[in-house]
């Protein structure tokens, strides 16, 4: 309990266990009261996240350990020890929110709506925002799924261009603007600026990684249009055995080399029909479905005929 700590760091100049309990449970105390987001790597809260709070505050470079000891040579009592504690969670907290993506994209639409006369922020940890038509202690009390599907309800509204900072493009701030206005229409009463901000980065995918196929430094193809080449060229073993098959076509008696019009066809075209061979010209090889050997002039009919 809160009077252990302070007796505690009183007899010992440390943090033990009873500091370590009041710490924890006055993480809980500040993130339900100010609504702020689990640390990284947490779906949602629990002691094991508030327990990583607290390590961070310790281990924070420049201060660390420092604030617990701080905390304690300002306070007299056991109330005012809780209460530098708690300031103290709470501001790390808050930097803590504004390193991450969603922190600056909350600043970001704060800032906006802070601009227009349609919207009124509610003085309060932490801050919501209403309509200006919206009657003096309306709150939303609902869930947040309801506003996310409430904002994929208006059609007709999109983001083409999205910057992670700078001047936001006028067209995206009336995209954004016309989102809000209808969220908090439909939740008849002010909403928190984290959960405007989530129903937003939801509706326009704003924290969505940008998608692209990386290019070899070389080449500057990419790896799949690299596959395809690489499978367009034969294979050493395809080489080979494509050199056997004409080794032991060359060993057919009659067998005569293919000139390059018998293959690919003669541009003249003189004395070649369709095929591109001349008439009574022996085909290199079987058409595909053709047996080996049959029709006229075959390598198998030039065997026959040299027979005794």
């Amino acid at each position: 309990m809160a009077g252990g700590a302070y007796e505690e760091l009183s007899h010992t100049g440390q943090l033990g266990p009873e500091t370590f309990e009041l710490l924890r449970r006055l993480v809980h105390q500040v993130r339900q009261s100010s609504g702020f987001p689990p640390p990284e790597g947490y779906a949602e809260w629990n002691d094991d996240a508030a327990y990583d709070v607290i390590t961070a505050m310790l281990t924070r470079e420049g201060t660390g350990q420092h604030f617990v000891t701080n905390c304690f040579a300002l306070a007299a009592d056991d109330a005012s020890l809780e209460r530098l504690f708690l300031t103290s969670i709470k501001n790390f907290l808050i930097d803590e929110v504004k390193k991450t993506p969603r922190g600056k994209l909350r600043r970001r639409i704060a800032r906006l709506m802070g601009t227009d006369a349609s919207f009124r922020r509610i003085p309060g940890p932490p801050p919501p925002w209403a309509l200006s038509e919206h009657p003096e202690g309306a709150v939303w009390q609902g869930n947040l799924d309801d506003l996310v599907a409430g904002a994929w309800r208006v059609r007709g509204v999109g983001i083409t261009r999205w910057n992670q900072s700078g001047p936001i493009p006028a067209q995206t701030v009336r995209a954004l603007m016309a989102i809000v206005t209808q969220v908090l229409r439909h939740a008849r009463g002010a909403v928190r600026e984290e959960d405007l901000s989530k129903v937003l980065e939801s509706r326009f995918e704003l924290l969505t990684p940008a998608r692209f196929t990386p290019s070899t430094p070389t080449t500057g193809r990419s790896p799949l249009r690299l596959r395809r080449a690489r499978r367009r060229r034969p294979t050493p073993r395809a080489l080979a055995a494509a050199d056997r098959q004409r080794a032991s076509a060359a060993a057919l008696p009659g067998w005569r080399r293919p000139t390059r019009g018998a293959v690919a066809g003669d541009r003249t075209g003189a004395g070649r029909g369709r095929s591109g061979r001349s008439e009574g010209e022996t085909p290199a090889c079987p058409l595909r479905g053709q047996r080996p050997g049959s029709g006229h002039g075959s390598a198998a009919a030039a065997l026959r005929g040299s027979a005794p």
